[in-house]
Formats: structure tokens, sequence, C-alpha cells
């Protein structure tokens, strides 16, 4: 079958690939491991001290907040896989590589889920034939130009459509910026891990990252669809657990008035509030009233919006729930990638209005 522009690779080795991520697996088996004897020691030697109270408060508020958005994302990842196919999916995108990138940037209008839910959207997409540069595009757009977090940012400063759209434009930017390097500098092959081969019941061949073959009734095809969202949620949600547990801690242990007392200077501002939303945790539709909220303390706005964008595009738990999708060497680029964007166009904000002004 004829797959251009976008053609499958099939030099692909797939006992090759697993073997590079030997390492990745045996350290997650171990990291799990070491998050469960912690949380065992925890709850056994400081169950009513003020430390833990807080840790748990927090790491529940965060658990609790993103499963339901998690859920939905891995039921949506479910239905495209069985019921939106390569072709169908390719058709929405236009033949040059470059303009199906910005169009996927703004999949998330149509696609709107927050940047929870996203990753395993992001991955049945991947395994249907979206190119990679196509993929990030929509990974770390989707989460902002999603039309709920435009209208939670236009509340959260009272209904200012000049600051819900600038959110909007440089999140979509930025995501269309880097998913041109990526697509320009890595291949699939240096950025995704293997497919999953483990098959669904109603799958005709190892693995679910092809199209099924076998004619199923709409019973059959809500049934696998749930089944895929299902073994999704379980693979993504360990994940989504530990950056929890690094979160929770980090907001224990680390105060928050450390981060904001940094703030001398906008750019210094900036990287503060950068390093605040990766620490913090927060749900794109949730993030823009935690932001407004610094208007009070003199945070200049070039550093909110910095971290409006930034939260949804990186933060702990977002890192542990790319190990599920790419690689190492993937995720290294994609987070110095976030960082330079990000900082780089707030910086540029804040000079446009130094002359502005």
């Amino acid at each position: 079958m004829n797959t251009s522009p976008f053609p499958i690779d099939h030099s692909r080795a797939p006992d090759e690939q697993v073997g590079k991520q030997g390492f990745m697996v045996s350290a997650g088996r171990y990291l799990q491991f070491f998050f469960l004897i912690m949380a065992i020691l925890m709850v056994v030697f400081h169950p009513r001290t003020d430390v833990f109270t807080t840790f748990s408060i927090i790491f529940s508020s965060i658990v609790l907040e993103a499963f339901p958005f998690m859920l939905l994302g891995t039921l949506l990842g479910g239905f495209v896989e069985v019921f939106l196919g390569r072709e169908q999916l390719l058709k929405w995108l236009p033949k040059n590589r470059r303009l199906a990138i910005v169009a996927a940037a703004f999949m998330g209008i149509l696609f709107p889920v927050c940047e929870c839910a996203i990753v395993p959207v992001v991955r049945k997409f991947i395994h249907k034939g979206l190119p990679l540069g196509s993929a990030v595009a929509f990974l770390l757009g989707g989460p902002i130009v999603n039309p709920l977090v435009f209208g939670s940012t236009l509340v959260a400063y009272s209904f200012s459509f000049e600051t819900a759209l600038l959110r909007f434009i440089t999140g979509a930017c930025i995501a269309i910026g880097i998913g041109i390097l990526i697509d320009s500098t890595l291949t699939a092959d240096q950025a995704l891990v293997p497919a999953p081969e483990t098959p669904a019941p109603s799958c005709c061949h190892d693995g679910c990252s092809h199209d099924h073959d076998i004619p199923l009734s709409l019973r059959g095809k809500i049934w696998s669809a749930v089944s895929h969202g299902a073994a999704d949620f379980y693979d993504i949600g360990r994940f989504l657990i530990m950056g929890a547990f690094i979160a929770a801690a980090l907001q224990t242990l680390v105060p928050r008035t450390f981060f904001l007392g940094v703030t001398n200077g906008p750019m210094i501002a900036i990287v503060a509030m950068m390093v605040l939303a990766v620490v913090l945790n927060l749900c794109s539709e949730a993030d823009a009233f935690i932001a407004a909220s610094f208007q009070p303390m003199g945070i200049p706005f070039s550093a909110q919006l910095a971290f409006m964008v930034m939260g949804p595009m990186l933060d702990i738990k977002l890192i542990l729930m790319y190990l599920s999708v790419f690689t190492r060497r993937m995720i290294l680029v994609l987070i110095f990638s976030i960082c330079i964007f990000v900082f780089t166009t707030m910086a540029l904000l804040e000079v446009s209005q130094w002359f502005l002004n």
C-alpha cells in the first residue's frame, strides 16, 4: 500500500528497539519498587505529622484531578484505535509535512483534552501512522488550544480576550516550532519506543498498532475500544502516580516562596515561573487561575504567561508519562526544546513591552 507522503517504515527492527529499551524497562521497575517502599515507610513512620498530612493532601489532589481526564484520554485513545483508520486520520492532514505539523497543532480544537489525557491519545495516533513532527505539535499544542482551556483563561483574567488569545497563539506557535525542529532532527526509530506487543482479545495479529481486519459488530467495537483504553490506563497511570509522588514531595519540602523570592527581574521571573509550572503539576484547565493569583505579587505578565504555556507542555508527571511513548533521547530533546522555546518567546514578549512602553 502506498502511504506517501507519510510512509510506514517497514525496516524497523522491533527486537533491536526493545533491546535498546531494556535499561529503561529495568530502571522503571526499580523506580516503581522504590516508590512503593517509600510510601510504606512514610505510612509506618510518619502517619500523623504535618509534613505527611500536607504531602497526602497534595498527592491525592494531583491524582484525583488528573485521573478523570486521563481516563477520558485513554477511552478516547481506545475509540481512535478501533474506529479511526489510518487513511481517515491522514486524510485530515495536508500532504505537505510542514503544513501537516501546523494543522496538528490545532487538533486540540477537535480533540479537547488536557495534558493529563493527551498522552494516550497521541500514542494511539502515532501507532496509526501520524508523523512524528505532527504528533509532537498535537501533544504540545493540544492542551493549550483546547476550547475549555481558552474559556478558563478568559474567566481567570476577568474576561480579558487578549490574554486568552495570546496564550492560544503563543502555545500553538511554540508547538509548531518544536514539531518542525524534531521532525527535521529525529527519525521515528530514534524517538519512539516500540509499539506494545500485548494483543487485545479482538485483534487478529500480535500488537495493536494496526487497523483491525476482522469485521466486528458495533457492540464488539465498543468493547474492543474500552479494552484498549483500559490497557493504556494501566500502562500510563503508573507513571502519573510516580510523577504525582515526586511533585507532592517537592511542593511539601520546597516552599513556593523559594521560587517567588528570586523574581527580582523579569527574565529571572520568567525562569522561576517556568520551574514552578513544572513542579506544581497543574491541569491546563485550572492553571490560569493560579497564574492570575500572582498578579498582586507583581509578577510580570510575561512570567505569568510562561507559567500557563510551560505547564501543559512539561511537568513532572508528563515527563514520566512520556516514557510510555518516547525514548530517553527524544525526551531530553523535548525537555530542552520546550525550555528554550518558552523562555525565548516570553523574553521577546517582555522586550516588546519595553519598546511599546
